[in-house]
């Protein structure tokens, strides 16, 4: 496969007929709507083959995981799971006595889908409050209670066991640094019961730098000791452009760099999946601190925005991130997002490190030309 930069002038015909290949496969693998327009400085993932005939690289073999919540599209997910090792069904909750809650939709669909791809489903465990944020208080009820740890552990077993289940990925943030040994014991207590049933148990790590890393993100969560406790762990390398934050790209490769080389000190390479994003985002100028607020957007709804206002494409060569402005209504935009070029540094990156795999947050939004360019980099276990 190959990436290919739209010059001005070009066509997906011309571009097409100057590589060999057929216009239709372009259109196919980079999700180009009727009449087929392109934006200049986008970012094509072209391919000699068609899609059904793409060789799967053996190289490297890696695990990859994606998110999803119940109300993902069937056709999305059906599209995705070809892709992936494991599907993270998001999300279970708890109370503070350690009864679990289950997704308001039912997830069923999701389990048996997953299962006849091959795809293991995992249950993803998260505590959020009565308003939908992270909940530092229900975890450290939770935690530090055996009582209330233990009542939360049957009832996991008796989920996995009776919905099918086949692993349990942690996902709490905002943990109280006096929590930091509790939650430690927590996420070991739970591998320990899943296990027994034959299931794996990941926890995702917010993207520390050092060990004394300051904020409420970073201080309750300890890489190493995290990294013994469970069996692999998702590093959460995105959201450095984030809904309320200044533009800029979600995620970096110099930043992400710098937290998998940090993550390496303290976890084996065996252990840690790299967290991808599956999204960008569109701020309204001028960015004003605590008033603005950024549009979360697809990947190719990107492009397709750049396209309606003959935005030029943009690279950032430090961030490895496409960007682009253009105005509206008489309003100044700034959009980051995610392309195969930004893909593929994290790609360089996994391999240069020899990680474990990858996760992406999230899936909701297909994004075939990652995927096409993973399953030409990997061969997914």
């Amino acid at each position: 496969m190959e990436i290919y930069i739209v010059r001005p002038g070009d066509t997906v015909d011309t571009i097409a007929d100057s590589h060999g290949i057929s216009a239709q496969s372009i259109i196919y693998n980079n999700q180009i709507s009727y009449p087929y327009p392109l934006a200049v400085g986008q970012a094509l993932l072209l391919s000699e083959e068609t899609p059904s005939e793409a060789k799967i690289n053996e190289t490297y073999r890696v695990f990859t995981g994606g998110y999803a919540y119940p109300f993902i599209s069937r056709w999305v997910l059906e599209q995705t799971l070809p892709y992936l090792s494991n599907l993270f069904i998001f999300s279970y909750g708890f109370t503070v006595e350690g009864e679990l809650i289950p997704p308001a939709l039912d997830d069923t669909f999701m389990i048996t889908t997953a299962k006849s791809f091959g795809v293991s489903p995992i249950l993803t465990l998260t505590p959020f409050g009565p308003t939908g944020q992270f909940s530092n208080y229900l975890i450290s009820q939770v935690v530090n209670s055996e009582a209330a740890t233990q009542q939360l552990i049957q009832n996991l077993t008796l989920q996995i066991k009776e919905h099918g289940f086949e692993g349990v990925d942690i996902d709490f943030e905002y943990i109280l640094p006096e929590d930091k040994i509790p939650f430690v014991n927590f996420v070991r207590d739970i591998r320990t019961a899943v296990n027994e049933l034959g299931y794996p148990v990941s926890v995702a790590l917010a993207p520390k730098v050092s060990d004394t890393q300051a904020g409420l993100l970073y201080e309750g969560k300890d890489y190493g000791l995290l990294g013994e406790a469970a069996d692999s762990v998702l590093l959460m390398t995105y959201e450095w452009g984030y809904t309320y934050g200044p533009p800029m790209a979600v995620a970096p490769i110099n930043k992400v760099r710098q937290v998998v080389e940090y993550a390496l000190t303290k976890i084996p390479a065996s252990k840690i999946n790299l967290g991808i994003p599956n999204y960008g985002y569109n701020w309204t100028l001028p960015y004003v601190q605590g008033t603005s607020k950024a549009t979360t957007i697809g990947n190719v709804e990107a492009v397709q925005i750049a396209i309606a206002h003959n935005a030029t494409i943009q690279f950032d060569e430090t961030a490895q991130s496409p960007y682009f402005n253009y105005v509206s209504e008489g309003l100044t935009h700034e959009v980051w997002f995610e392309d195969v070029r930004s893909i593929s540094a994290k790609f360089e990156l996994v391999k240069e490190y020899n990680l474990r795999g990858m996760g992406y947050w999230q899936i909701m939004q297909l994004f075939r030309a990652n995927w096409l360019l993973l399953a030409d980099t990997f061969s997914i276990i």
